[in-house]
């Protein structure tokens, strides 16, 4: 019979063993996966394989281990030192070392009955089930090869009263061809692109310097871009939606070799209270950029000055298939300086968006500033031409530097004070 400090020390080594033993699938593994993979990592969405369950994982396994092992997954390029963000859906050393076990074990499925709830994902939408759904009257026809300039079209949206939206989800209908989306919004009475039809597939005429017409600069709502979230914005904070404006989208379709066609979606959930905060995006680039050939770090420099108060809510750096590097830094009136963000390692295959851990004060006067990095060198790999200088362009064999940033401001205020009564701009 047991004596009782014999069962007490089984009991002991029980629970060490417990304690011990391999992660398995169901208990350990696929509450990792549903809060920082699932998102992109199920049909339909960007990640090239579902990992919704043990049968989906399972032929993966070593290669998510070597993926977290090595943080290339999920995909995130900020430097700690230079600050955190809220939307950082790095693993932690506890879950890296987690999964490391469970694939070094052997994979283990467990037992089904410690599998968390199932995640809910509305009808395929990241944003939960929008308010409102636009897609495009009509499929546009990507042809198998040759270059597409950007393309546009407008979508009137009936809207009859103002809108306020929190949250913006563009969805490719082909992910194959489109390579990016942007979206803008026409206001009434803002003559930009009215010679144009509505719902047809348009390229605007008298190019200008970036192939597009200057708009005015407070028109852009949203965009999609691999790798990219759909926006969510934090309570109190949407985007205006002005009754009777127009949904423009400017899509960069891409050739694969096969015939394809494309019907886009947008989704719009709106605010359920009444903003604060009215959030607009606005960018510091270089339109002038001139990138000698062979020049492994040729840095480009832009800047935007804000003349009325506002706070800082979102950064995103854009480059092209050159981009290397960039920094984003706020200059205060003070003359004080601060790194809002560094990502040294740009990917242009991740159009990853920065959002603060809480909107940053940007008094009137501050300055953004944004500097890129480019590799325009035989040793980029993925370098189109080594011997080309290399100026602004919408392809992808061109270059863009733009420092995205999203501000907020008073939803009373004027937002033509912002940039210096609104100057027209061309992106």
């Amino acid at each position: 019979m047991m004596t009782p400090m014999v069962r007490i020390a089984t009991l002991g080594i029980l629970a060490a063993a417990s304690l011990t033993a391999a992660p398995v699938f169901y208990r350990d593994v696929l509450p990792i996966l549903q809060r920082n993979c699932q998102s992109c990592h199920r049909a339909g969405e960007i990640g090239p394989m579902p990992l919704m369950t043990y049968k989906d994982a399972r032929p993966w396994a070593k290669a998510i281990r070597e993926s977290v092992v090595t943080r290339r997954m999920p995909p995130w390029h900020a430097d700690a030192a230079s600050g955190h963000f809220r939307n950082d859906p790095s693993l932690t050393a506890k879950q890296i070392a987690t999964i490391r076990a469970w694939v070094d074990a052997g994979a283990p499925e467990g037992d089904a009955r410690q599998s968390p709830p199932k995640a809910d994902f509305a009808d395929g939408w990241r944003i939960g089930k929008p308010d409102v759904v636009f897609e495009m009257p009509k499929a546009y026809q990507v042809p198998a090869s040759g270059v597409i300039e950007y393309t546009d079209i407008i979508i009137p949206t009936g809207f009859t009263e103002d809108k306020w939206v929190e949250k913006v989800e563009i969805r490719p209908g082909n992910r194959a061809v489109v390579h990016h989306i942007s979206m803008y919004v026409r206001e009434p009475g803002v003559e930009w692109l009215r010679r144009y039809p509505l719902g047809e597939y348009f390229l605007q005429d008298g190019r200008g310097l970036t192939g597009r017409e200057t708009r005015p600069w407070e028109t852009r709502f949203s965009g999609y871009a691999p790798g990219a979230p759909p926006e969510t914005l934090p309570p109190g904070y949407a985007r205006l939606f002005k009754a009777g404006s127009d949904l423009v989208l400017e899509i960069h379709y891409t050739t694969n070799g096969k015939p394809a066609d494309d019907r886009s979606r947008v989704g719009l959930v709106f605010a359920k209270q009444p903003p604060t905060k009215r959030v607009l995006t606005l960018n510091a680039r270089n339109l002038d950029l001139a990138i000698p050939p062979g020049a492994s770090n040729h840095a480009v420099d832009g800047a935007t000055t804000l003349h009325a108060d506002a706070e800082l809510t979102l950064l995103y750096p854009h480059m092209h298939v050159r981009g290397k590097a960039m920094e984003m830094r706020a200059v205060y009136p003070t003359g004080e300086r601060e790194v809002l963000l560094r990502v040294p390692r740009y990917d242009f295959n991740w159009q990853i968006r920065y959002e603060p851990l809480k909107p940053k004060p940007l008094p009137k006067g501050t300055r953004i500033e944004a500097t890129g990095y480019f590799d325009n060198s035989a040793n980029n790999r993925f370098n189109p031409d080594p011997k080309a200088e290399v100026r602004w362009g919408d392809q992808s064999w061109e270059e863009m530097m733009v420092g995205f940033f999203e501000v907020a401001v008073d939803v009373r205020a004027d937002v033509k004070q912002l940039l210096n009564e609104g100057p027209k701009f061309v992106n």
